[in-house]
């Protein structure tokens, strides 16, 4: 062959090209994630979880599936790795915090072990989301409304007008059971129609809808039927009285004929700044101050798990835990070898 000619070899040059497209743009192995997330979506809506757990999981599935486009590597359900979980998982510590990147991470082993199901199928392998590489979250100490604090709070709203009717009946069975916001807000009050009316005064007690969507009878002390029972009695005179069925009703604004858990949220804002206790306590507070007080005077946690409506004792744990120490506190005070001795008591 003369010097001047170059030998073309089309097989070589091919193989060559392909090789760079091949590292630049993984080759899918399976569905796209895009159409996996779609088909989840159908499946978490079948199931009817709560749409706060369906936004908390499409939302991490989302940035998980940009994080992957974004950064060229693979988006289907058999290409991705555990490195690749691994990597958004330390992205997100570093740009949000341990306890979003854990929420993250759980959400997405909901998500994989949904596809790694057998009647999923979408990977062959096993979940590329490892238990072990769970992040770890600092442990906090949780606060609670004390006896003091409630109180203040409580005069906030010692008015006879309906709102502070309204708002002490809410504040005190916040403190007297804890029921998550979505539920007390969402109370019926139908005495026309006995299936669907959740407030039973005479029983001591007020039905709402648990997280997973099921009935739960919030058991009420003394106290909490009163209030409720005055509450009741302003109700009646509302303009929407006969229209709502909802037990909360507003004082302004478009939705009087339902107050939400986003109205409650802002309600214990406002009255804890009116009170001028520091912080401001959230419905979920009220819920772990349940658990505190409940377990500080001696309630079992089979018991608490039931008053609370939690299907295992793991939540009581959850709550109780983070203030077992302030209990343990207490029960030193009472019993403090020190003062016994300084006391001259005997053992």
């Amino acid at each position: 062959m003369p010097d001047n000619v170059i030998e073309f070899n089309p097989e070589r040059r091919s193989r060559r090209r392909t090789s760079a497209a091949s590292r630049a743009i993984p080759v899918p192995r399976g569905a796209h994630l895009n159409v996996c997330l779609d088909s989840w979506e159908l499946a978490l809506r079948a199931k009817n979880v709560a749409e706060k757990t369906f936004r908390s999981y499409t939302d991490t599935a989302k940035a998980f599936i940009e994080y992957l486009e974004s950064n060229s590597l693979p988006c289907d359900a058999e290409g991705v790795q555990a490195a690749h979980v691994q990597a958004f998982i330390v992205r997100e510590i570093h740009r949000t915090s341990p306890a979003s990147a854990d929420v993250h991470f759980r959400n997405l082993r909901v998500w994989w072990n949904w596809m790694c199901s057998p009647e999923i199928a979408e990977r062959t392998t096993l979940s590329p989301v490892l238990k072990g590489d769970r992040p770890k979250v600092p442990a906090k100490v949780r606060r609670y409304i004390t006896e003091a604090e409630q109180r203040r709070i409580l005069a906030t709203a010692s008015s006879n007008s309906f709102e502070d009717r309204r708002d002490r009946a809410l504040l005190t069975i916040l403190y007297d059971a804890g029921p998550r916001a979505t539920g007390i807000t969402n109370t019926r009050y139908t005495p026309r129609n006995p299936d669907a009316h959740d407030v039973d005064l005479k029983g001591k007690r007020i039905r709402i809808i648990l997280k997973g969507g099921d009935e739960h009878w919030v058991p009420l002390g003394a106290e909490s039927v009163r209030v409720l029972d005055r509450y009741v009695r302003a109700r009646s005179a509302h303009s929407k009285a006969h229209t709502s069925p909802w037990l909360w009703l507003g004082i302004q604004g478009r939705g009087t004929h339902h107050f939400t858990s986003e109205g409650l949220r802002d309600m214990l804002a406002r009255r804890a700044e009116l009170a001028g206790i520091g912080w401001k306590p959230t419905p979920h507070d009220y819920r772990g101050t349940a658990t505190h007080q409940l377990l500080r005077d001696g309630a079992s946690k089979d018991a608490v798990q039931r008053i609370l409506g939690w299907k295992t004792a793991d939540m009581v744990d959850h709550y109780g835990d983070a203030l077992a120490d302030e209990r343990a506190r207490e029960i030193h005070a009472r019993h403090s070898p020190a003062d016994r001795l300084a006391a001259g008591k005997p053992r």
